[in-house]
């Protein structure tokens, strides 16, 4: 007899500025763009910050026209869901690792930002079961958590403060969707049809995987159903929630 998935927690949306750190383009598409049109459709301040520019993501695209394709399509996918401040970091795709290099840029990214939350994807080996996760994801996941903290500590990465950036330990958590270890959810029924939208946005990007049939409404409908499902509301996006405050 399987376990009965426990109850989720509703995530505390009590901030004003949320910066999306994540691998790729499409990423937020996967998981988390419904629960982001939700906070920008209540007033609050939502960046995207995309670590490559999924240029290694379309068999028969070169990498160059790749990237152009897929930045476009970002872009318009963001402006969906409310997102009107887009970065591409331009490191490279596929081969990402997590280090010192990597921490770099992202505790830059976070100093400019100063968000109070920042959201990244899941960086667990899997994504709750036999599938496993991509190394670009559990990369920048966990470089993510590092340079969070990094960016509030001005003798780290200190030619960043003398080229003008401050210091920045605000951020109070760091949330990673879909992770197979989620403990809180948003509601996201207002919002799922902006979320499909977004993600049918990276239509060239969608029309190069070989997908035959696939229904990207279908797709995000069966995870945030199941979640919905956990929180107690139709539709729900999963988060894990990672605390930066010390003793936390």
């Amino acid at each position: 007899m399987s376990e009965t998935p426990s109850p989720l927690q509703p995530l505390d949306e009590d901030w004003e500025r949320a910066l999306c750190i994540v691998a790729h383009p499409d990423d937020m598409e996967f998981g988390a763009a419904a629960a982001v049109a939700r906070w920008t459709g209540q007033g609050k301040s939502v960046a995207y910050c995309m670590v490559t520019s999924g240029e290694a993501g379309i068999d028969g695209m070169d990498p160059a026209s790749c990237r152009a394709v897929r930045e476009k399509e970002q872009v318009r996918s963001a402006e969906v869901v409310g997102v009107d401040t887009v970065d591409f970091l331009r490191q490279p795709d596929g081969v990402l690792e997590y280090g010192v290099a990597l921490r770099r840029v992202l505790a830059a990214s976070v100093r400019e930002h100063r968000p109070d939350i920042v959201i990244t994807g899941n960086f667990r080996d899997t994504w709750g079961g036999r599938n496993l996760n991509q190394a670009d994801h559990i990369a920048v996941g966990r470089a993510v958590l590092d340079a969070v903290r990094d960016a509030g500590n001005r003798w780290v990465f200190a030619e960043q403060i003398s080229d003008g950036l401050k210091p920045w330990g605000g951020v109070r958590e760091v949330w990673a969707f879909g992770s197979p270890d989620a403990t809180h959810a948003v509601d996201t029924t207002a919002t799922f049809d902006a979320g499909v939208e977004s993600l049918k946005a990276h239509a060239a990007y969608i029309d190069g995987l070989g997908w035959e049939n696939w229904d990207p409404r279908e797709f995000l409908e069966g995870m945030a159903r199941a979640t919905g499902t956990r929180l107690g509301v139709t539709f729900a996006a999963p988060f894990e929630v990672f605390p930066m405050g010390w003793g936390e």
